[in-house]
C-alpha cells in the first residue's frame, strides 16, 4: 500500500498533457487552456491618456502653483473618453479631460479636478503636481510584439479581458480532455427509477460529471455496469476508445464481485497502483493503456469526492495542458474539534475553514463521517488531515487543512 504522496507522484509522472488544438471564438474560451502564445500589434495603453478627471497641462505652467498663489490657465478644449483632441496645448492653456481621455499634444501632466476651481473659460490650479502626474503613457503596460499571454495558461476573466483588448476574437485552445465515467454494481439504479429494497441510487455519475466539468474536462457518463465480468470488459474497452481517461467507481475492493483489476489486466492494462494509505479512499486502482489512464476508485461517494479533491484535480489540470497546474492547496491552521483516527492511514475529515484573525480555523462537519454519508459534504470547503501515526489532534492544536471548493 503506497502513501498519498507516492501515489500523487506516480499519477503525475504518468500523465502526458493533451497537445491537440481547437479554434474557438473568444466567448467560448472561458476556462479553456491557451494553446499558443498571444502577442498584439497594439501597445497598451494604445496612447497617452488620463488616469483621472481633471485638466491636461504643461508641467512648467503649474510647477509653482500654490493655494495662496494659484495659476490661471485658459481652457481651450474638453476631452471625454473616446474623443480625439483637436487642439495643441500652448503655454498658459489647458484642456478639461476625463478619465481615459487621450492626452492632447503639448500637455504632459494631469491636475486632478479636486485641486482646481473653474471660472468660466479659465481654471485656477492650487497645487503643483508631480511632473507627468496621472498620465498613463502609451506602451507602459505592454509593448507591441512582446508575448502578452503564454501558452498553457487557463483563460479566466482577466485573460478574457486581455484577449478582447488585443482584438483576439478567435483563438487556439487545447482540446478539452474527455473523461468516461462508469459506475459498477448490481445494486445501483439511476435516479429516475423506483428504489427497491437493497438498492442504491447512483450519485457518483453526477458527482464525477460535475467535478470533471468544473475542472475543464468533458464528462462522458456511460451509465451503470452490472457485476458481470464480460459486461465490465466490454464497457471499459468501449470507454477507452472514446475517452482520454476512464474513471470507474466501485468494484476495486476485494469482494467476490469486484472484477476491475482482473478485467484491466485482461485488456492489456498495466496496473501502477492498487491501494493507497488514505482514509477514505484506500481501494484505488491506477492503470495505463498507452497514454490513456484508468482510475478505479471506491464506490462510496465520500471516498469518490475525497479522491477527486486530493489526487485527481491536479492530474486533470496537467492532462488539460495547463503548464502552471496547481497542487492541492494545503495550509496550516488550528482545529476547533477533536480529530480522531486509527493512525494507520492518512485520514481526511471534512468540514469548514474560516480565516479568523489571520489563522485558518477548521470545524468538522456535523454528523457521521462514514464514507457513505454524502449528506454532510454539502458546503464543505476544507479537509482536516490527520497524518499516519497520529490518533488524536486536540482542540486548538495545529492541523493541516486541504482547501477545496
Amino acid at each position: 500500500m503506497l502513501t498519498v504522496t507516492e501515489v500523487e507522484k506516480i499519477i503525475l509522472d504518468l500523465i502526458k498533457p493533451i497537445k491537440d488544438k481547437e479554434f474557438v471564438s473568444l466567448l467560448d474560451a472561458t476556462n479553456r487552456i491557451l494553446a499558443e502564445n498571444i502577442s498584439s500589434v497594439l501597445d497598451f495603453p494604445y496612447w497617452d491618456n488620463s488616469a483621472m478627471d481633471g485638466y491636461a497641462v504643461k508641467y512648467t505652467d503649474v510647477s509653482i502653483a500654490t493655494e495662496n498663489n494659484p495659476v490661471s490657465l485658459k481652457i481651450v478644449e474638453e476631452i471625454p473618453a473616446g474623443y480625439c483632441p483637436q487642439k495643441t496645448i500652448a503655454q498658459g492653456e489647458t484642456a478639461r479631460i476625463f478619465t481615459g481621455g487621450m492626452l492632447p499634444q503639448g500637455a504632459d501632466t494631469i491636475v486632478i479636478q479636486e485641486n482646481t476651481k473653474r471660472e468660466g473659460d479659465k481654471v485656477l490650479v492650487f497645487v503643483s503636481p508631480p511632473t507627468q502626474n496621472f498620465v498613463r503613457h502609451k506602451g507602459s503596460f505592454y509593448r507591441a510584439g512582446d508575448t502578452l499571454l503564454s501558452a498553457g495558461i487557463k483563460i479566466n476573466p482577466p485573460e478574457m479581458a486581455i484577449l478582447a483588448t488585443a482584438q483576439c476574437i478567435n483563438i487556439h485552445v487545447v482540446r478539452s480532455p474527455i473523461v468516461a465515467i462508469l459506475s459498477t454494481g448490481d445494486e445501483l439504479i439511476t435516479p429516475d427509477k423506483e428504489l427497491k429494497l437493497g438498492q442504491i441510487i447512483d450519485s457518483n455519475q453526477y458527482l464525477l460529471a460535475s467535478f470533471i466539468q468544473q475542472n475543464g474536462g468533458i464528462p462522458l457518463p456511460l451509465g451503470i455496469i452490472p457485476d458481470d465480468e464480460t459486461a465490465l470488459e466490454n464497457a471499459i474497452s468501449q470507454a477507452l476508445e472514446k475517452a482520454d481517461w476512464v474513471i470507474s467507481t466501485g468494484g476495486v475492493s476485494v469482494g467476490e464481485y469486484d472484477y476491475v483489476d482482473k478485467v484491466l489486466s485482461k485488456l492489456g492494462g498495466e496496473i501502477k497502483v492498487q491501494s493507497v494509505k488514505m482514509k477514505p479512499g484506500k481501494p484505488l486502482t491506477v492503470a495505463t493503456f498507452g497514454d490513456k489512464l484508468y482510475f478505479g476508485i471506491p464506490g462510496n461517494p465520500v471516498s469518490t469526492m475525497v479522491t477527486c479533491w486530493r489526487l485527481l484535480k491536479t492530474a486533470l489540470e496537467k492532462l488539460s495542458g495547463k503548464t502552471n497546474y496547481s497542487f492541492p492547496s494545503i495550509v496550516r491552521g488550528i482545529t476547533r474539534n477533536y480529530l480522531r483516527s486509527d493512525g494507520m492511514r492518512e485520514t481526511y475529515l471534512w468540514g469548514n475553514v474560516n480565516l479568523i484573525d489571520g489563522y485558518y480555523q477548521f470545524t468538522i462537519a456535523d454528523g457521521s463521517h462514514s464514507s457513505g454519508n454524502l449528506v454532510n459534504l454539502q458546503g464543505v470547503n476544507g479537509l482536516g488531515i490527520i497524518p499516519i501515526g497520529t490518533n488524536l489532534i486536540e482542540i486548538g492544536d495545529d492541523v493541516k487543512i486541504l482547501l477545496v471548493n
